[in-house]
């Protein structure tokens, strides 16, 4: 069913339209909770958080089950209707309130300054404009909110990068919903603005072999307030 914006009547037409791919993505991402220890990454990268959180890119929703109760709201933004419509069940499983609406990482449809923390988990690989994202979630955050994030991105030697912009050049983002391999997460919030944390670079599968998506990073960052020196 098509959705309309509130207010207005108009149907809005989702963002992403990746239908094959969210079938693909949903079941290996709830194989990967035990057989990689994705479960575990999401303990830790969402420990600690309070307050009104957005998630940009919530998927179907694996990280909903590990917000921890301080956390008062989750607005989680997922532009694929398929992946959209299950992270919706898993939002009526979750033990925080749990909003799952419609948009894009690029223009999200929220007020800005509205949030205490920004989730992106698995995100800036796909979007279509990293610098335009980013942009959005220091909009949205707080002066002096977090983001928490794990991303996979460029890594290994010089064979495993050459292989990764070959592959992003050719046959991957067309066959992956629009993810890319050689991107570097943590430059790009450095470029944004955002003031980096402790974060560490996490290989997944951490015992197996090393694959091109095997580069990951997790952790903080923060919106700097206006009295940081």
């Amino acid at each position: 069913m098509p959705l309309r914006s509130a207010g207005t009547g108009k149907v809005s037409r989702d963002p992403v339209h990746h239908p094959l791919f969210a079938r693909y993505y949903a079941r290996v991402s709830v194989a990967a909770e035990t057989r990689m220890g994705m479960a575990g990454v999401r303990e830790r990268l969402l420990a600690g958080l309070s307050g009104r959180v957005i998630e940009i890119g919530a998927g179907n929703g694996l990280n909903f089950a590990h917000y921890p109760g301080p956390v008062s709201e989750v607005v989680a933004i997922e532009p694929e209707r398929r992946l959209r419509q299950l992270a919706v069940e898993s939002a009526l499983r979750a033990e925080v309130p749990v909003d799952v609406v419609p948009g894009a990482a690029e223009a999200l449809p929220v007020k800005s300054e509205a949030f205490d923390a920004v989730v992106i988990s698995l995100v800036l690989c796909s979007v279509r404009d990293v610098p335009r994202a980013l942009g959005e979630v220091r909009r949205v955050l707080r002066p002096g909110g977090t983001v928490r994030f794990f991303e996979h991105g460029r890594g290994g030697g010089p064979a495993m990068r050459l292989a990764q912009r070959a592959l992003d050049r050719t046959l991957w983002p067309p066959l992956n919903g629009g993810c890319h391999l050689g991107r570097d997460p943590v430059g790009a919030l450095r470029e944004a603005g955002f003031e980096l944390g402790p974060y560490r670079r996490v290989l997944m599968p951490e015992k197996g072999p090393t694959l091109p998506t095997s580069f990951c990073v997790l952790g903080t960052a923060w919106r700097p307030s206006p009295t940081d020196g």
